[in-house]
C-alpha cells in the first residue's frame, strides 16, 4: 500500500499519528497543502484501510487497570486451527489488548492488562477454559513502562 502514498500522505499520516484530533486546517499549514486536500487524502487513506483507527489512549492506572503482564502461549502443535479459534476468542477480550503469532519458544505473545496479579489469575484460567488448545503460558510482569506506542514510522 505504502507505494500509493506521496510524500503529503506521509506528511499527514506521521501527523495525525501524534494528534488525530488535528483539524484539517493546522495539518495543511505543515503540509502545505490546502484545508480540503487534507480531508480528501484522510477521507481516502480511511476507505483504504491505511488508517485502520482513531482512538484515545487511556491511562491504565487512572482506568483501574494499572498491571501489564506478557503473557508467552504455547499451542498443541497437532492443532493448527487453534490460532484462528483463539484470535476469534481474543478479540472479544478487552483486558487482552495485542496479540502476537511469534517465532521461538511460545507461539503467541499476548498483551494483558490488569488490575492485580489476581485478576490475571483469572484472566489466564478464563483463557485456558475457553481455549484447551493452549497448553502452557509463561508470564512476565511489567514493572515499568520504558516506552509505549503505536506510532508506525512511514518511510518513503
Amino acid at each position: 500500500m505504502t507505494e500509493t502514498l506521496d510524500q503529503f500522505d506521509r506528511s499527514i499520516l506521521d501527523i495525525v499519528q501524534r494528534d488525530c484530533q488535528l483539524k484539517a486546517e493546522a495539518i495543511a499549514d505543515r503540509v502545505g497543502l490546502s484545508a480540503s486536500a487534507v480531508q480528501r487524502r484522510l477521507k481516502r487513506m480511511r476507505e483504504e484501510k491505511v488508517i485502520t483507527a482513531e482512538i484515545a489512549l487511556v491511562d491504565r492506572k487512572v482506568a483501574g487497570n494499572p498491571m501489564t503482564f506478557i503473557a508467552g502461549m504455547e499451542i498443541e502443535r497437532e492443532n493448527y486451527d487453534a490460532l484462528a479459534k483463539f484470535r476469534l476468542w481474543a478479540d472479544k477480550q478487552d483486558h487482552i489488548q495485542q496479540v502476537y503469532y511469534v517465532t521461538g519458544s511460545v507461539d503467541l505473545i499476548a498483551i494483558i492488562t490488569a488490575q492485580d496479579v489476581g485478576q490475571y489469575d483469572e484472566i489466564t484460567a478464563t483463557i485456558m477454559a475457553h481455549n484447551p488448545q493452549i497448553k502452557r503460558i509463561h508470564t512476565n510482569v511489567v514493572l515499568k513502562d520504558v516506552k509505549l506506542g503505536l506510532f508506525v514510522p512511514v518511510e518513503g
